[in-house]
């Protein structure tokens, strides 16, 4: 694949020098992926991402998106120091399932300097339209099961594992490079000694009765592998009436599995089946971000004991990922789904702590049920975008 270069490269955009940046030049590469670590030095709640994920874009035989899609890295210097980074994206699938012509930004990140960043974003709008696209939109990821926006609200948390956190700044940048609010997405906080209401538990006992429905239990990782087409599938008819997302292809489905099973607990997936065919999911995991934070995303050569440890005594989880088949929503499937994992959590006697995170505001009705549950929303997530 031909890998699509800024033009010019290398170009003066006031006194920061933007680069665009090879995916096969070692020193470029760990110029961009190191930026974050002396951006953050300083800020205790920043959880370094896992190395082998933050290198796994640079791979552009093996990494799926570059199946369908196109992306270019850029790195903002200033006297030979990097300052900022972004990725440009042009998701193929993303603009054909939502019927647009979109340039998404991702991996941004800047020192507090309207000159910097807004090079980084000249350098990534002038490469999108090269790409012949509409608008540009962000932060959004590589994948669906990526975190997204910029954080706006609680500052002060560390994030779930693999969610985005960034100074308070940010915004000010984004929206000074001719940006506009977009969307937000909120997480929520429930806790073991929480209670939630006894209707939701018989509220769930009842939906399955009444509309033949079961809640399939996972006891080994390997079960859960051999549920994974299933899965992609039941996600992808998921998106059914929704917006901003795009299916997973085959690659992806097994890539993303591959990352998440190694340190899943089967006991916090659960699936929704009618019969034998799954209608709703629920993905949680145990949060490592307190290891992440120790080994500075590094498994090797001795991380990956930090991590094993962490995955037995963290007492945090994170609920990633939900999802219903149309059919399902706002008839008791999300009471089912959150009954269940609010016993299993309960049930193992590790967890304390649970984030729910990055629910879209445009999903009013599934924001009202878990209010109902009982969990409280404190973090803020916002996209942005522009015309081109």
């Amino acid at each position: 694949m031909r890998w699509p270069a800024v033009q010019p490269r290398g170009a003066w955009v006031s006194w920061v020098n933007i680069e665009s940046v090879d995916p096969d030049d070692n020193r470029q590469v760990r110029d961009l992926l190191r930026l974050p670590f002396d951006l953050y030095r300083d800020t205790p709640q920043w959880v370094p991402p896992l190395e082998s994920d933050a290198r796994a874009p640079f791979n552009l035989k093996r990494f799926p998106f570059y199946q369908h899609s196109e992306a270019a890295f850029l790195l903002a210097h200033q006297d030979g120091s990097p300052v900022g980074r972004i990725v440009a994206l042009n998701n193929r699938r993303y603009n054909q399932h939502n019927h647009k012509r979109a340039a998404h930004f991702y991996w941004f990140e800047s020192r507090n300097d309207p000159r910097a960043s807004g090079g980084l974003f000249a350098a990534a709008i002038e490469w999108a339209r090269g790409q012949g696209l509409e608008e540009i939109a962000g932060p959004k990821g590589f994948t669906p099961l990526d975190g997204g926006g910029i954080l706006i609200e609680v500052f002060e948390h560390r994030p779930a594992f693999g969610m985005p956190y960034n100074p308070p700044y940010y915004p000010d940048l984004i929206e000074a490079a001719g940006f506009e609010p977009a969307g937000e997405t909120v997480s929520g906080y429930l806790s073991a000694e929480m209670q939630f209401p006894a209707r939701i538990h018989e509220l769930s006992e009842r939906v399955q009765r009444r509309r033949g429905l079961t809640v399939a239990r996972y006891r080994t990782r390997r079960d859960l592998r051999v549920m994974v087409p299933q899965l992609q599938k039941l996600y992808n008819d998921s998106l059914g009436g929704t917006e901003e997302n795009s299916p997973l292809t085959d690659e992806e489905a097994r890539s993303l599995a591959n990352q998440l099973l190694w340190f899943t607990d089967p006991r916090l997936v659960k699936v929704v089946m009618k019969g034998d065919q799954p209608v709703g999911f629920l993905l949680a995991y145990p949060d490592v971000s307190a290891a992440l934070q120790k080994t500075r995303g590094k498994l090797f050569p001795v991380g990956w004991y930090t991590l094993w440890r962490e995955l037995r005594r963290t007492d945090w989880v994170n609920i990633n990922g939900a999802g219903l088949t149309e059919e399902y929503r706002g008839s008791g499937g999300t009471a089912v789904l959150f009954s269940e994992i609010q016993r299993s959590i309960i049930q193992t006697g590790q967890f304390r702590h649970a984030d729910a995170v990055q629910i879209g505001f445009e999903n009013s009705r599934m924001l009202r049920e878990m209010e109902n549950f009982g969990i409280s929303f404190y973090k803020r997530h916002r996209t942005y975008r522009r015309d081109l």
